[in-house]
């Protein structure tokens, strides 16, 4: 494996976001999906997830939607920062005790001190979020793109989860505990919330195995290698994955393969039509949709069927 190190700027927080190494044999892979997942353990990283704050995470895919991580990081950042008293560092025993003991020394949930007492430092991420001025929450995040419609999908999700929940540490328990189609059915049900937030909530919180998280760099690279059909949709996509790459590996499969699409198979420019040795993957490929000799790409929806 690289000794490059997972990036801390994306989705998975990087050697901070939790998880452990992945062991793995590139020499069972018994289909095609799962080689290439094995020879991008190889290339970048591999790590199996979990561990992170349930709630958190929502949070910061939500604020990742069409939105690179570059631009998504800082301003998750700055939420934390602005509205975030330490709830999600700690466990839901201690979150639960910590709330009932603060609760008559604020006299709002920004933890703002009352009578000269000093601000709360167990702030609960979710009650906070919920009770925050919409504006407010929309310039902090103004990074991060679309903010105006993020910032009310963040405060109607934090009302959703104490109307649900009662706390963002509950919530983090349900996320870890219940069964993962349970979890997946319950975050779809929300507003804001698709399929790829929900399944990295359940991957990088839940440390589910066998969640294979899609979002446009999967997407494409798995139907352009012919893995998946040419017009699958992102969920068509998802299930070839969850079916033909083991549990264990869907991880950093998701994770390395992002980093993939940004290093070599990007959308426009494939490091293939500039050469055709440049890709770590060009005898897995097919190459739907990427045409070397005009130098030319279209979606692999959009390719003519091979005759």
């Amino acid at each position: 494996m690289t000794d490059d190190s997972e990036p801390a700027v994306n989705i998975s927080g990087g050697t901070a976001g939790g998880g452990r190494t992945a062991e793995f044999d590139p020499a069972t892979a018994d289909t095609r999906a799962e080689e290439v997942v094995d020879r991008l353990g190889e290339l970048f990283w591999r790590k199996e997830y979990g561990g992170r704050d349930a709630f958190t995470c929502l949070v910061r895919t939500i604020l990742s939607q069409n939105t690179s991580d570059k631009a998504s990081q800082p301003a998750h950042d700055a939420l934390i920062d602005r509205y975030d008293g330490g709830a999600s560092h700690r466990d839901a025993n201690s979150a639960s005790d910590a709330r009932h003991e603060r609760r008559e020394g604020l006299d709002n949930a920004n933890g703002e001190a009352v009578s000269g007492q000093p601000r709360a430092k167990d702030i609960d991420l979710a009650e906070s979020l919920a009770a925050a001025e919409q504006s407010t929450l929309a310039e902090t995040i103004s990074g991060a793109g679309l903010y105006n419609q993020k910032s009310e999908t963040i405060i109607d999700t934090a009302e959703w989860v104490l109307e649900e929940f009662g706390s963002a540490a509950a919530f983090d328990a349900f996320v870890k505990d219940e069964p993962p189609a349970e979890v997946r059915e319950t975050l779809l049900g929300v507003r804001g919330v698709g399929p790829k937030t929900a399944d990295c909530v359940l991957l990088f919180a839940g440390g589910r195995g066998g969640v294979f998280p899609v979002d446009t760099h999967v997407h494409r690279i798995y139907r352009r290698m012919g893995i998946a059909p040419s017009d699958a949709d992102h969920e068509a996509v998802r299930e070839v994955l969850e079916r033909d790459v083991p549990a264990a590996k869907c991880g950093f499969g998701h994770t390395a393969t992002i980093q993939f699409g940004r290093e070599y198979c990007r959308a426009r420019t494939p490091a293939c039509l500039e050469d055709p040795d440049a890709c770590p993957m060009a005898d897995r490929c097919d190459q739907v949709g990427v045409y070397p000799e005009p130098g030319e790409v279209v979606d692999p929806a959009e390719a003519p069927e091979a005759e």
